[in-house]
């Protein structure tokens, strides 16, 4: 089965529309709408551990599980006004890696890391451009 046809196949099984997804060079975006759709269809539970808090700066751990399978990761944000100066421009910075933590998590049990899928919320260079 080709690349295409297994992430139509995963689309189609897990609800996702053309809405919840778009292509940004050599990936796949899924919106946060789409990461909703999926964590709530494939039933996957998260947990969150708040690392570490500061004004400009946050790290998130997220404990996620899928049946059997159990797994950890993190997720920060740090507020800048650029790319060079942090990875995000809110100041919620808390909400932002809650967002990324949660997203890493369900994609890594999906299995979507494989096929070059990524989250919109894991990099604002993946975000809609909007005119």
């Amino acid at each position: 089965m080709t690349r295409k046809e297994t992430m139509n196949k995963l689309f189609k099984l897990h609800g996702l529309v053309s809405e919840d997804v778009h292509h940004h060079q050599h990936y796949t975006i899924i919106t946060r709408s789409g990461i909703d759709k999926l964590q709530a269809s494939i039933g996957i539970s998260i947990s969150y551990e708040l690392i570490k808090c500061e004004p400009q700066y946050a790290v998130i751990k997220a404990t996620a599980s899928l049946g059997d399978v159990k797994l950890q990761t993190f997720a920060s944000a740090l507020k800048g006004n650029n790319f060079k100066d942090g990875n995000t421009n809110s100041w919620y910075v808390v909400e932002m890696a809650e967002k990324r933590a949660m997203s890493r998590a369900v994609l890594k049990l999906a299995g979507l890391y494989q096929l070059k899928v990524f989250a919109e919320d894991e990099s604002e260079q993946f975000k809609i451009k909007k005119n």
